[in-house]
């Protein structure tokens, strides 16, 4: 084990010299207040997250407020380029959106009349364009997504419109998680997260993506493999293409998930999967992050109910940021 853990600090230091993060950074723990899930930052001073069936916003005070409860069980937040509040509901099982009025918008809830398993997690690309995972994490007893084939999918999806849906990956992923497209609109990135079952994927790949917002099957490039460990969840980037991912474990849960090799924190990788750095954090389970701060230069992560920051060098990217 101990063996392990050094090879992985000596990778840390080998990209060292890439890493986005100020010398003597150190995260900054802001404390139990219910960020499970789902960091999004508003442009205005307000960081957005989900937990308990509840979404809450913490304003540039620090003060927390109950924005929505009951939320669907809302997983994945993030904001689109209106600046409106798009949410994956785990448990109503659709894709909504919150309109500047407070109404709510329900953009997906089935593709060809079935109904998704559980959206996790969305991106957001230039035009606009929703990416969102559907796996299925728990009981599987009422899925009802098949291929034409009456197989089980767990996939990604695009909304262009309200109603207008096209999936964009049926079984290149075991079970998708975090979904990212890169700066460029080259490239998305999925989160291959099947933590439930041992020796399943814990990996995080990357796909060419069309101009047309379809991928290319065969473009599939494994860019990161977390083992036995506890595989990737939420991924983001910044204004470089370097690659901001929530993963790992601080202790292990056996028989699936291992503590040996990959700890608990943010994975900074290049686009091609180059570990530059490594943000440690001693609460499990570090489930995603998200950019914020005036200059969105602050990167906050939830874990296990906890909010973190950590100051970068580089600011995030996010098509949002634009407007």
């Amino acid at each position: 084990m101990k063996t392990l853990l050094l090879a992985f600090l000596a990778a840390v230091c080998l990209g060292a010299a890439d890493s986005p993060l100020p010398p003597e950074a150190k995260p900054v723990n802001h404390g139990t207040v219910g960020a499970g899930e789902g960091p999004a930052w508003d442009g205005k001073g307000n960081l957005y997250f989900t937990n308990d069936n509840r979404i809450t916003r913490r304003d540039s005070s620090g003060k927390l407020h109950v924005f929505r409860d009951p939320s669907g069980e809302a997983n994945g937040l993030l904001f689109d380029l209106q600046g409106r509040l798009v949410i994956c509901e785990s448990a109503t099982r659709r894709i909504t959106r919150i309109e500047p009025d407070g109404t709510t918008t329900v953009l997906a809830d089935r593709y060809q009349s079935m109904k998704f398993n559980s959206p996790n997690d969305l991106t957001i690309d230039s035009k606009g364009r929703i990416y969102f995972s559907d796996p299925r994490y728990g009981n599987r007893d009422s899925m009802e997504m098949r291929d034409e084939h009456g197989r089980l999918v767990e996939g990604v999806y695009r909304i262009d419109a309200p109603g207008k849906i096209a999936r964009v990956i049926t079984h290149k992923v075991d079970r998708p998680n975090g979904v990212l497209v890169s700066p460029g609109g080259e490239y998305l990135y999925v989160a291959d997260n099947n933590n439930n079952n041992a020796g399943a994927a814990r990996k995080l790949w990357r796909f060419l993506l069309r101009a047309d917002g379809t991928i290319d099957p065969g473009s599939r490039k494994l860019i990161f493999d977390w083992g036995d460990g506890r595989g990737p969840d939420g991924v983001k980037t910044d204004r470089e293409g370097r690659l901001y991912v929530a993963a790992g474990l601080n202790q292990s849960h056996a028989p699936y998930e291992s503590a040996a090799k990959f700890k608990g924190g943010v994975y900074i990788l290049s686009p091609e999967g180059k570990l530059l750095d490594f943000v440690a954090i001693p609460v499990d389970e570090v489930t995603n992050c998200a950019f914020g701060g005036p200059d969105r230069k602050t990167l906050y992560i939830t874990a296990g109910g906890t909010l973190w920051s950590i100051p970068v060098t580089t600011p995030g990217w996010a098509p949002a940021a634009k407007r």
